[in-house]
């Protein structure tokens, strides 16, 4: 079923929706839905859980989502009094002051807690970015349709998953379809940041939580050394707006590293580049977009790995080869996201024209399976209707 699409819609009493986005993506997918349903529903009051993107597109922010984002189920440990705190504040407010739709983005078990208790306090709930079910843990499929009365799914593979549960998802397409853009202008990109042209351009990415950069980094700090020995390679890490420059060289004490450090200016440089090193996640798919070849890479403590690994029924855990059902870019997981290993792996592309250039033909070929772009849109026209 697909969503409505955008159109007029009538004026109606202003509705207060509570939105909760946990983690850094929720809040950036999450500020884009708060700005298209604003637009549809101009007196529409959304409060919550979310960071900065969500506020600067309007919502109040009652939590910040940096107080209870964690990476790995053993990790979450470090943050379980604030993520109880949350919870029970957000339950609350279903509790004694309900509103008139409550809008979960990603962030499961969290979210799927709070949609019972608003289920069991007749507030409608609107699920945007399902959990990753075809990754692990299958039959939660029930559990969400017994929880959600509306699911918007940004995979063409997400909906049939939902067949025989009663509910029938909206393939609303994937939202980094309108966010993702370069203007594919390397030499200006090499000017800005003071690169050398006659150099190639290996970008880092690792990943955009401090306990990614401390599992990452010193891998990572030991491939930028072994490239930048070649003589005609330079690196740069593209940190995500959620760290600091200065968490970078904390991640990595006593080491130099052989890479500027640029914020702010990512998808330029990923365009700009010949390959990039990957934290597993948002960034494997931004990084697809802009056709780029990759290796994705990934590291945890020991026992979150051991649960992963019994957990998870997928053949790969980068969205590029999940989407195109092959090993089109390759993976390097716990112990094999060695900085010798991805130095080796980056420079494959770097030394061979041919298979660079094949790897951009089928990232390429992977956004006609995503859908149009507007998800956002979509996923707020699903939200004006329930409002109505």
């Amino acid at each position: 079923m697909t969503a409505a699409p955008a159109g007029g819609s009538q004026p109606h009493a202003s509705r207060r929706v509570v939105l909760v986005a946990g983690e850094a993506s929720g809040d950036m997918h999450g500020g884009d839905l708060v700005r298209a349903l604003r637009a549809r529903c101009p007196d529409a009051r959304v409060e919550g859980i979310g960071g900065p993107r969500l506020r600067a597109a309007g919502m109040d922010t009652l939590i910040d989502a940096g107080e209870i984002a964690a990476m790995g189920l053993f990790e979450a440990r470090e943050k379980v009094g604030a993520i109880v705190r949350a919870y029970r504040r957000i339950r609350r407010i279903l509790i004694d002051a309900p509103p008139d739709l409550l809008i979960v983005i990603d962030f499961p078990e969290f979210n799927l807690a709070l949609a019972a208790v608003a289920k069991r306090h007749g507030v409608p709930v609107l699920y945007y970015i399902s959990p990753q079910v075809w990754a692990w843990r299958a039959r939660r499929v029930h559990k969400i349709a017994r929880r959600v009365d509306r699911l918007a799914v940004v995979f063409p593979f997400e909906a049939p998953l939902y067949a025989d549960t009663g509910l029938r998802p909206d393939f609303v397409g994937h939202p980094l379809l309108d966010r993702v853009q370069a203007s594919g202008d390397r030499a200006a990109t090499f000017a800005r940041h003071g690169l050398d042209s006659s150099r190639r351009l290996v970008t880092l990415l690792p990943g955009s939580r401090a306990k990614e950069l401390r599992f990452l980094m010193p891998p990572m700090a030991e491939a930028a050394r072994r490239l930048v020995l070649r003589g005609d390679v330079q690196c740069v890490v593209a940190l995500a707006d959620t760290l600091s420059k200065s968490e970078v060289p904390a991640s990595i004490p006593g080491e130099e590293l052989p890479a500027q450090i640029v914020a702010g200016d990512t998808y330029e440089l990923v365009a700009a580049s010949d390959v990039a090193l990957v934290a597993s996640g948002t960034a494997t798919l931004e990084t697809a977009l802009l056709e780029r070849p990759m290796v994705i890479v990934y590291r945890m403590s020991p026992l979150t790995f051991a649960l992963a690994r019994r957990l998870i029924s997928v053949p790969f855990i980068g969205m590029p080869n999940l989407i195109a059902g092959a090993l089109v870019v390759p993976e390097l997981i716990q112990d094999e996201a060695t900085g010798v290993r991805m130095a080796a792996e980056a420079a494959r592309f770097l030394d061979d024209a041919k298979l660079h250039a094949r790897t951009c033909a089928a990232l390429a070929a992977l956004r006609p399976a995503l859908g149009g772009g507007g998800a956002a849109d979509r996923a707020a026209a699903i939200a004006e209707e329930m409002l109505a």
